[in-house]
């Protein structure tokens, strides 16, 4: 049986999709454009490990020989960048708010300075 071969998502693509969801949850505003494209290009690069990862049947370790001839065992370098960029995705999907618990502490700065707040601060 041949595997479908599928194709990367481009930055371009993950950029417009993580505007369009900003935009959904009304957090969007074009200061963020290079803070998104960042976050596209390491999104880009997990999804191109993935698929690595799942060619090498998930393979964690390897054996490693290090210079005193000893062999131990370590993580594989691609499951290791793998880690890091979750890492990364996680940091700047909080500056973007798109998890909850970022999401939420957007919400909350939102609140705190509504045009109500604004409009009754000014008549005290």
């Amino acid at each position: 049986m041949a595997t479908k071969k599928t194709r990367l998502p481009t930055i371009e693509k993950l950029k417009k999709d993580t505007i369009k969801e900003m935009e959904e949850l009304g957090i969007y505003k074009t200061q963020y454009n290079r803070i998104i494209g960042i976050y596209a290009g390491l999104l880009r690069q997990y999804i191109s490990f993935e698929k690595q990862f799942e060619n090498s049947n998930y393979q964690i370790e390897e054996e490693y020989t290090n210079k005193a001839g000893a062999t131990n065992m370590r993580k594989t370098p691609l499951y290791s960048a793998m880690e890091s960029l979750r890492k990364d995705i996680v940091t700047y999907s909080d500056r973007l708010g798109l998890n909850p618990k970022s999401l939420e502490s957007i919400s909350a700065e939102k609140k705190s300075t509504s045009k109500l707040d604004i409009m009754l601060a000014n008549l005290g």
